[in-house]
């Protein structure tokens, strides 16, 4: 899952939705050295990462874009299941989505000395071009996926998979859909086991 996700189930806690979306950037043991809510947030990215990375339904959309992006199709998959949840928003949490996003920059705003370099470095362009509030367009996901083929230095193709979820937008979706709603219940027993 993609950034929108891994805060949105993260649940309330404040500590555990720092750690959950600075987790990709805290390698091995080095979680130990943030407060308990943080380790629980970093923990809790990491079941999340092997869980959708082992889900069959996930496996059915990756397997759709491998022939054109190879490896990379785990990662426009969790991009474009960013897409489905912002775009469903209404259906998942009360908070509208503009209200929700803005929250959450201001709780990085308000840890900044607590983010990892490479987090703090991305936050000003994170907020400036309002990535979260933007997966919920085509458009913006065809922006973020050619931003991430500029990081790829152009070998991923990755701006070029917004084909692929315009023809398959309800095949994605539904996929999502379902995946979602376990994921979910997964990720709820994780924050009480951690």
């Amino acid at each position: 899952m993609n950034f929108l996700a891994h805060i949105y189930l993260s649940g309330n806690d404040e500590g555990v939705i720092i750690g959950n979306f600075i987790a990709d950037g805290i390698k091995g043991k080095k979680y130990k050295k943030y407060p308990a809510s943080i380790q629980k947030g970093i923990l809790l990215h990491r079941a999340i990462d092997s869980y959708t990375d082992h889900h069959p339904i996930v496996r059915q959309s990756t397997a759709r874009l491998h022939k054109n992006y190879g490896h990379y199709s785990g990662v426009i998959v969790d991009i474009l299941y960013d897409h489905f949840l912002a775009k469903n928003w209404k259906d998942y949490h009360p908070m509208p989505l503009p209200d929700y996003v803005q929250n959450f920059y201001s709780l990085l705003r308000e840890n900044f000395e607590m983010l990892p370099t490479r987090i703090q470095r991305m936050m000003p362009y994170m907020i400036s071009d309002n990535w979260l509030l933007s997966y919920q367009t085509i458009e913006g996901i065809a922006k973020i996926l050619t931003q991430m083929n500029v990081r790829t230095k152009g070998k991923s193709k990755m701006n070029l998979a917004v084909l692929e979820l315009e023809t398959f937008y309800t095949n994605f979706e539904n996929g999502f859909t379902a995946f979602f709603s376990e994921l979910r219940e997964f990720s709820a027993n994780q924050l009480t086991i951690l």
